[in-house]
């Protein structure tokens, strides 16, 4: 099993539209084969930070939905929206 952390600094202001644009990765993802659980995750403490926990049956699952047609038109939008970004890849132990 592979879980993905990936975590987002947003721009001042901009939060509202970040979350706006993940509505369809999101329904999208969670269709797909291999994936497990796409979440999209609040910070309690600073709502400019935003983090996706996924997880996935194994890593070519994950090669595969970075390749599909919905990851690779709404995540350039998601980075346009976004002071910093930080990417975590996990296998289970």
């Amino acid at each position: 099993m592979i879980f993905v952390v990936s975590k987002s600094i947003i721009k001042e202001g901009k939060a509202a539209e970040y979350k706006q644009q993940t509505v369809r990765l999101i329904e999208e993802t969670r269709k797909e084969a291999g994936c497990i659980s796409y979440d999209l995750c609040e910070d309690i403490d600073n709502p400019n930070i935003l983090t996706f926990i996924e997880k996935w049956e194994d890593k070519q699952h994950l090669d595969l939905h970075m390749k599909t047609a919905h990851f690779m038109e709404i995540v350039p939008k998601l980075k346009d929206l976004r002071v910093s970004s930080e990417l975590s890849i996990y296998k289970e132990v």
